[in-house]
C-alpha cells in the first residue's frame, strides 16, 4: 500500500524525523561543497587548492620561493672535455650557507676542498679522463629553505701532451732553516698559464708562516718564507696540476705532494775583515772558525748562500775553467756548493797557516781539516752562509741565492698578486 504524501508530512513533523531530515541537509551540502573545491574547473584533476595566481597556497596565500639562489658556471651543464684539473665554480644570491658535492656517474662522492673565497671548489686529485661528473651546488638563505644548481658535464680524454712536474726536495727529508721549495717543470710554462699553475701550488707549515713563489725560469719555481723558517717546522707543499692546461695543447701529467721536515737552526757568518766563521745554532753562537777566502784575483762572492750539496770526498778539476796556467786538479775532504760557480766550505789542510790571517783561495772558504770535519757533521743542505766584505757581490742565480734578495724582490717574481695574512 503506498504512503500518501501527507503521512510522509506528519512523520516529518514527528521530532525524530525533524532532526534525521536536518542531518541528511548537512550531509548534502557539505558534499556540495567538497564537490566544488576539489573540481575548480579543471575537471576534478586537482588535488589541492591553488590561490589566484595558480600556486599552491598554504592558508589561501602563495607559498613563496626560497631567498637564496644558485648558479653554476663553471663547468657548464652538458660541457664536453672539460680538464681533470677543473674547479668548480658559482656564483649565489642571498646564501648564508653553501654546499657542493660532485659525484662520478656511478654516484660516488668525490672528495674536495672549499676555496677560502667561498667561490669555488677544487677536487683533491684530477678527475678521471673520460669520466661523466654531476656537481651539486646547494645555496641556503636565513630562511631556512635551500635552492639546488646542478650541472653535469665530462672530463676529456687522456690528453698525449703532459708535462712532468717534479721537487727537488723527497718525503721526510730534514732540511735547513734557509731551504727554498723548488719545482720544475719537463717544459717552459708560458706566462698566461703561470698565474694558473700558481693557484694550485699550496704551501702549509707548522707553525704557520707567511712566504710565496718565485719564478725563476719558465722550468723552475720557488718558494721560501718572508724569513728563514722556524726551526723544527713541518712543511708540506702541494702541486695540483694534473690535468691542468699549460699552453699549446701541454697539460700537466699528475699531482705533486711532499712533506720534509725544518731541522735546527744552524746559521754560517762570515766576515773578510776578521777572516772568522761565526756558527749559530738556534741563535746561540756554538763555534767560531778561522777562515781563508779567495784571493783578489779570485774573490769570494759577498751575499747569502745556501748549502747546495754535501761531498765527503771529490775532486776539484778546474783546468777546462782557468787554463793550463792557473788550472789545478786537487783531492778535496768535507766540501760543500754555495754556488753553480764552484765556491764550497771544504777542508784545506794546505792553507791552515793562513786561515785567520790572509785570503789564497780561488775563491772557496778555506777551513782546517778538523773543523771542515765539524762542519760537515753539523751542517744540512739548505743551511745558509753569509759572507761579507769582499770585492765581489754574489749574483743572483750563481746557486741558490733566493735569500740574497730582498723580500720586495722576491715578491716581483710571483705570477700572482702578493697578498699579506690577514
Amino acid at each position: 500500500m503506498r504512503t500518501s504524501q501527507d503521512q510522509l508530512l506528519r512523520r516529518g513533523n514527528r521530532p525524530g524525523a525533524r532532526r534525521r531530515l536536518f542531518g541528511v541537509w548537512m550531509l548534502a551540502v557539505a558534499l556540495a561543497v567538497t564537490s566544488s573545491a576539489c573540481s575548480d574547473g579543471d575537471g576534478g584533476k586537482s588535488s589541492s587548492w591553488r590561490g589566484p595566481s595558480g600556486a599552491p597556497s598554504l592558508g589561501g596565500g602563495e607559498t613563496p620561493p626560497p631567498k637564496a639562489a644558485a648558479t653554476i658556471s663553471e663547468p657548464r651543464a652538458g660541457a664536453k672535455d672539460v680538464p681533470a684539473s677543473t674547479r668548480i665554480a658559482w656564483t649565489t644570491k642571498e646564501a648564508t650557507e653553501t654546499t657542493v658535492e660532485l659525484k662520478d656517474s656511478a654516484g660516488k662522492a668525490v672528495k674536495g676542498k672549499l676555496a677560502t673565497d667561498g667561490k669555488s671548489w677544487l677536487p683533491s686529485g684530477a678527475l678521471e679522463y673520460g669520466e661523466t661528473y654531476t656537481v651539486s651546488v646547494t645555496a641556503t638563505g636565513d630562511d631556512g629553505r635551500p635552492a639546488l644548481a646542478t650541472s653535469t658535464f665530462t672530463v676529456m680524454a687522456r690528453p698525449s701532451k703532459q708535462v712532468r712536474v717534479s721537487s727537488f726536495l723527497g718525503d721526510g727529508q730534514v732540511v735547513g732553516v734557509g731551504m727554498p721549495l723548488i719545482v720544475k717543470f719537463s717544459r717552459a710554462v708560458p706566462k698566461d698559464y703561470r698565474d694558473d699553475v700558481q693557484r694550485r701550488m699550496t704551501v702549509t707549515a707548522k707553525p704557520a708562516q707567511e712566504g710565496i713563489w718565485h719564478w725563476v725560469s719558465p722550468t723552475e719555481i720557488r718558494y721560501r718564507p718572508k724569513q728563514f723558517w722556524k726551526a723544527n717546522s713541518k712543511v708540506s707543499y702541494r702541486v695540483q696540476t694534473g690535468g691542468l692546461p699549460m699552453g699549446d695543447g701541454w697539460y700537466g701529467r699528475a699531482d705533486l705532494t711532499v712533506d720534509v721536515t725544518i731541522g735546527p737552526s744552524l746559521v754560517m757568518t762570515v766576515d773578510n775583515r776578521t777572516k772568522r766563521m761565526t756558527v749559530t745554532r738556534n741563535g746561540s753562537v756554538i763555534r767560531t772558525i778561522a777562515v781563508s777566502l779567495g784571493k783578489k784575483s779570485t774573490p769570494s762572492s759577498s751575499g747569502t748562500m745556501i748549502v747546495i750539496e754535501k761531498l765527503r770526498k771529490t775532486v776539484f778539476d778546474t783546468f777546462a775553467e782557468l787554463g793550463p796556467d792557473e788550472g789545478y786538479r786537487t783531492k778535496i775532504d768535507y766540501a760543500q756548493r754555495l754556488t753553480w760557480g764552484g765556491e764550497f766550505i771544504h777542508s784545506a789542510p794546505w792553507s791552515e797557516g793562513q786561515q785567520g790571517r790572509v785570503n789564497v783561495s780561488h775563491g772557496c772558504v778555506n777551513v782546517s781539516m778538523a773543523n771542515g770535519a765539524w762542519l760537515f757533521a753539523n751542517t744540512r743542505i739548505g743551511d745558509p752562509i753569509t759572507v761579507r766584505g769582499t770585492e765581489r757581490k754574489l749574483q743572483n742565480g750563481n746557486g741558490w741565492t733566493d735569500w740574497n734578495m730582498s723580500w720586495q724582490e722576491y715578491v716581483k717574481g710571483s705570477a700572482l698578486p702578493y697578498e699579506p695574512p690577514a
